[in-house]
């Protein structure tokens, strides 16, 4: 799973820009509306709310734009409607990729996702093709550089943790779904505060991916990452740590 850490990582410290905050912020914005209207404005009944919100705090949104969000959600469908979809297919190598979106026109939608998936040389299949080689887990990664590893991994399996995956620089700590909120918390009362943290797809088996390849993989899912419509990408390749960090 050294591909999907790794890429968290990076995918956190990008969104932390300047040049990408406002696109990172129209997505979380979507994603709490959509978890408004569907749960309610209550985050404390709502997990999916409460898991939007985190995400929009760590992206230092104003509150002003969290409450208006929720309020768009909870407004008695005022507005643009928009559908959840998921497409699945495979990129460069055969890696498996889900992309997850939010359209308020699903015609336009498939047909662009269909478009890039062809030009990064993969290929769009069936609903269910590759779903099921990912599970839903909560992900908390750390960078290595000044953590107590030992500390750390006692800490995450005294709180519930299911696994600690050590990388060449990054420790992930994996949970399931419920147990995230717990986990998290426990271990940002010890002073630990991850890179990146959020409940996700997990690839259960990956696919290592160097060279041009990788290369061209990378270009793939920073396009999918790039349309308005996406909000998560998913994939279970394995890739070298330079690769990520040039190609990002």
């Amino acid at each position: 799973m050294s591909g999907h850490s790794k890429w968290s990582t990076i995918k956190h410290k990008k969104g932390k820009t300047d040049a990408a905050r406002g696109k990172v912020f129209t997505k979380i914005i979507r994603e709490i509306t959509s978890a408004a209207k569907i749960g309610g404005g209550d985050p404390q009944a709502n997990p999916r709310l409460r898991l939007a919100i985190d995400k929009a705090k760590e992206a230092n949104m104003p509150n002003d734009n969290i409450d208006r969000a929720i309020a768009k959600g909870t407004g008695g469908g005022e507005g643009i409607t928009l559908d959840e979809v998921t497409y699945e297919g495979y990129g460069p190598a055969g890696v498996a990729i889900m992309v997850e979106a939010m359209t308020d026109n699903k015609q336009r939608t498939v047909a662009e996702i269909r478009n890039l998936f062809a030009k990064g040389g993969g290929n769009m299949g069936s609903t269910g093709c590759v779903s099921y080689l990912f599970n839903k887990k909560g992900s908390l990664v750390f960078e290595k550089a000044g953590v107590d590893e030992e500390a750390l991994t006692m800490e995450a399996i005294d709180a519930g943790a299911e696994d600690i995956l050590a990388e060449e620089s990054t420790i992930e700590i994996v949970t399931s779904p419920d147990n995230y909120e717990k986990v998290k918390e426990a271990l940002k009362a010890k002073g630990f505060k991850p890179s990146s943290a959020e409940v996700t797809m997990v690839p259960t088996t990956t696919v290592k991916v160097t060279g041009e390849a990788a290369k061209k993989l990378v270009k793939l899912i920073n396009l999918f990452e790039e349309h308005d419509d996406v909000q998560n990408v998913h994939a279970n390749f394995d890739i070298p740590d330079d690769i990520l960090e040039q190609e990002s």
